[in-house]
């Protein structure tokens, strides 16, 4: 296989979430071109599905699409020395304000490739249940109008595949929880395993 060789690497912006940077990077033949592409923090997300085979899903508001999404309770890898699982937990909570006795590795994603690096590991999430009111995280901006709605995983996979659902974490997560599901959850991994 080829190796392509980054010759240089220059940031241009750099903001909490993300660095803009550009790579010249020698292609085959020898010629020497500038590839630009987002460094990112990085994301988990939960597939929290509960007793009766539905999914927890939010609609959120995304500014670069300008649109109402659905999504997966989800959120960046943003806390130093927080674990994945703890920092899906930590989103499952804040977002949702659920928690879950039992995590399982379902997925390790790519949404973007041609132009981020960032990374989003799913989780499945079962055995639900509701934090408690007196622990619940205050919501802000984007987040204030967040609303839990329950859906039948297999709708949900109806969702995905007729284009209502769109964010990629999503998609690859409902269906991902699916084809588990159908293979009764025997190819999960652990929760733990390494990236």
């Amino acid at each position: 296989m080829t190796t392509y060789e980054v010759r240089s690497h220059t940031e241009r912006l750099r903001n909490r979430v993300f660095s803009v940077v550009t790579d010249a990077i020698e292609m085959p033949g020898g010629e020497v071109v500038d590839r630009d592409y987002l460094v990112h923090v990085g994301a988990v997300g939960v597939v929290a599905l509960d007793a009766d085979g539905r999914v927890a899903l939010v609609r959120q508001y995304r500014p670069a699409v300008r649109q109402v999404l659905w999504e997966l309770p989800a959120g960046l890898i943003d806390v130093p020395g927080e674990s994945l699982v703890d920092a899906a937990a930590r989103e499952l909570a804040e977002e949702v304000d659920l928690v879950a006795a039992r995590w399982d590795l379902l997925a390790d994603v790519h949404p973007s490739p041609g132009c981020s690096n960032e990374r989003i590991r799913l989780f499945l999430a079962r055995e639900i249940g509701p934090v408690p009111p007196e622990e619940r995280h205050e919501r802000t901006h984007e987040e204030a109008e967040l609303e839990l709605h329950w859906v039948d995983l297999d709708t949900a996979v109806t969702m995905a595949l007729s284009g209502e659902i769109t964010n990629a974490a999503c998609v690859v997560g409902v269906l991902a929880a699916a084809q588990s599901k159908l293979r009764g959850f025997d190819t999960l991994r652990p929760a733990s395993a390494a990236t």
